[in-house]
């Protein structure tokens, strides 16, 4: 992708976001952003094929990009790794300006059709966060620790875009105890495993478990999926 066509990928985006309150992540909201624009429908198309949901999922992915940049900048030698991924989590969230955004695109993520995109983006973001903070699992960890991620972030967006309290108080007070919840499923799993007879049932699932591998490359290109600028 040339610079420019990114950057008219960006005025896009920045442009539907001005529409986006009024007519959600909508072919309204495409097409007047274009008009703003001033680009050809044509190459706005070849942009983003589908319209306002690519528009919708840049957006989401230009979040993600903030977050991983924040996370870059600071020094995370001094905390533990729960720590790491809570401040990730509400980076995540902080450095979100448009907070009617991310509720229309909740609602457009949660319709039948969208709902499959609306799962890959959350699992997206997932993956970027265990991804930045180093995460070198190659078994089935991979996969749970994105997918335990994955309930914990999407649970604290909804609660985040009803949180009234004063600086989002209640919303990392809602996120800490996500955290601990998953915690305390470790310390089970932990004393499981030490049990007579389910720790050897345990370890014989997880040394069936351990041959899962996880993707190799990112895939692009398969059915079903679009690449789209961010």
């Amino acid at each position: 992708m040339t610079t420019t066509s990114r950057n008219i990928a960006s005025e896009l985006l920045d442009a539907a976001l001005m529409h986006v309150p009024f007519d959600g992540w909508s072919e309204t909201a495409f097409k007047a952003a274009v008009a703003d624009v001033g680009v050809a429908p044509a190459v706005a198309r070849g942009l983003f094929p589908r319209g306002a949901i690519d528009l919708a999922a840049a957006y989401h992915r230009r979040g993600d990009d903030a977050m991983v940049a924040a996370l870059a900048a600071r020094d995370l030698s001094e905390l533990r790794f729960r720590e790491k991924v809570t401040l990730a989590v509400r980076l995540r969230l902080e450095l979100i300006e448009d907070k009617e955004a991310v509720r229309r695109g909740v609602t457009l993520f949660s319709l039948p059709m969208h709902a499959a995109e609306g799962a890959k983006l959350i699992w997206g973001t997932a993956d970027r966060i265990w991804t930045t903070l180093g995460d070198s699992s190659r078994d089935i960890n991979w996969y749970t620790k994105r997918a335990t991620l994955s309930g914990v972030y999407s649970s604290t967006v909804l609660y985040w875009l009803g949180d009234d309290s004063l600086g989002n108080q209640a919303t990392w007070a809602f996120l800490d105890r996500r955290i601990d919840d998953v915690m305390k499923i470790e310390e089970v799993k932990a004393k499981v495993r030490k049990a007579p007879g389910l720790g050897r049932l345990m370890k014989g699932a997880e040394n069936a478990l351990s041959r899962i591998r996880p993707p190799q490359e990112r895939r692009d290109d398969l059915p079903g999926g679009w690449t789209v600028p961010r």
